[in-house]
């Protein structure tokens, strides 16, 4: 893939911070979407190993061991295969929060994720790792998972540092 073929998502600014979305149609039902992003076993296979109590106000525990980082927070939204929501941050961090949002199309799913960050924060690095992520969701879909794709997160934070730049002028 070359620069010119990736397609960055929008990212726009609100209150204190900044606003990512992000958009995939995924040849697979809802249902089958919803078991990647709250099943334990599942979420491991795409972004890492963790737990996400199914309800509004649930715990969310995710683990990135091997980078240090721990997502300790709790299920701010959810709708059972429509949506979640929790905050990508743990104890006294600033808020991070995301939302998955889930809609039936005639090819499967259209998954929407919006990513909202603190205005001192790389929001072009958090949309390009997501980005990442996402390319790691399908293929776990798919059966065939992946290693985190790093060249793709490459060409996504340059576009999507293009894309905050051209809005500071």
């Amino acid at each position: 893939m070359s620069d010119s073929d990736f397609q960055p998502g929008t990212i726009q600014r609100v209150d204190s911070g900044f606003q990512g979305q992000l958009q995939r149609t995924i040849e697979h039902p809802p249902a089958q979407v919803w078991q990647m992003l709250t099943a334990p076993d599942r979420l491991a296979q795409w972004l890492a190993p963790g737990t996400i109590e199914p309800r509004q106000g649930g715990a969310v525990h995710i683990n990135f061991a091997d980078s240090g980082i721990l997502i300790e927070s709790t299920v701010s939204a959810y709708e059972a295969e429509r949506v979640l929501e929790y905050s990508w941050s743990s104890g006294d961090e600033p808020a991070r929060p995301l939302r998955w949002t889930l809609n039936p199309v005639p090819t499967g799913t259209q998954l929407v994720l919006t990513v909202r960050v603190p205005g001192n924060e790389d929001i072009a690095k958090a949309c390009a790792g997501f980005e990442g992520h996402l390319d790691m969701l399908v293929a776990a879909l798919e059966g065939v998972p992946i290693r985190f794709p790093f060249e793709l997160f490459l060409q996504a934070r340059k576009a999507y540092q293009a894309v905050v730049d051209s809005q500071a002028g």
